[in-house]
C-alpha cells in the first residue's frame, strides 16, 4: 500500500505537458514535488499564485510565500502573484485543466464531500466549491478508509456535499479508480501488494474490475 507521498507521486503521472493544475489542501500539495523533469506544468494556488514550485528545503522558507493550506512554498521563474479575486476568476472561467483535491467521502456517482463534518467547527466551504463547479477534470487524493476502518468510497455520501457528479478519478493507498459515467468505481490499477479482495472488502459503492 502507498503512503501519502506515494499517492501524490502516482497522481503526478496523470499530469500532462502544458497543463494548468490547481492543488488542494493536504495530500494534493505534495504533488508539486513529483512533477516529471522536463515537463512544463503551471501549478496554481487559489490564494493567488501561478507558477508554484516544490516545497522549500528546511532553512530556506519564506513566510510571505504560502499555498492555500498556509504551507511555505517556492516560486518558479515567470511566476505571477495576484489577489484571490483574480485567482477565482481563472477558476470560474475554466482556465484550469486539472484540479486535485482531498476528500472525506466520494460516492459511486462522483459526488464529493470534503469540507464539513457535522458538529465540528469549520470556517466554511472555501474554494473547493468553485473548483468542483468549474473544473473539467477532478482527481481526488484520499485514504480509502477512515480512522475507524470504514470505507470512504460509498454508494452515497453521508456528509454534506461539496459537489455533485464531478469527480473523474480517485487515487488511494490501495489503487487507482475511475468513476464510470453510469456510476461505480472502476479499478484501473492496484498498488503493489494490494489484492482485489482487500479493495472489495473496503469499498462500499459498486466496484467493477
Amino acid at each position: 500500500m502507498l503512503d501519502k507521498y506515494g499517492i501524490a507521486k502516482r497522481i503526478a503521472k496523470e499530469i500532462k505537458d502544458g497543463y494548468y493544475v490547481n492543488l488542494g489542501i493536504g495530500i494534493p500539495t505534495l504533488v508539486a514535488n513529483y512533477i516529471p523533469d522536463g515537463m512544463q506544468v503551471v501549478l496554481q494556488s487559489e490564494n493567488g499564485l501561478l507558477g508554484m514550485g516544490p516545497f522549500p528545503y528546511e532553512g530556506e522558507e519564506d513566510a510571505d510565500y504560502i499555498n492555500a493550506g498556509k504551507q511555505t512554498i517556492t516560486t518558479l521563474p515567470g511566476s505571477a502573484i495576484f489577489d484571490s479575486a483574480m485567482s477565482f476568476g481563472m477558476i470560474r472561467a475554466r482556465k484550469i485543466d486539472l484540479t486535485i483535491l482531498g476528500a472525506m467521502e466520494v460516492s459511486e456517482n462522483g459526488d464529493i464531500a470534503n469540507w464539513k463534518i457535522p458538529g465540528k467547527m469549520v470556517k466554511g466551504m472555501g474554494g473547493a466549491m468553485d473548483l468542483v463547479a468549474s473544473a473539467e477534470n477532478i482527481i481526488v487524493a484520499m485514504q480509502h478508509v477512515n480512522k475507524h476502518g470504514e470505507s470512504k468510497l460509498l454508494k452515497a455520501c453521508s456528509l454534506p456535499l461539496t459537489g455533485v457528479r464531478c469527480v473523474k478519478k480517485i487515487v488511494t493507498e490501495f489503487g487507482v479508480f475511475d468513476i464510470l459515467p453510469e456510476g461505480g468505481f472502476k479499478v484501473v490499477e492496484l498498488h503493489e501488494g494490494v489484492s482485489i479482495d482487500t479493495v472489495k472488502q473496503y469499498t462500499s459503492g459498486k466496484l467493477f474490475y
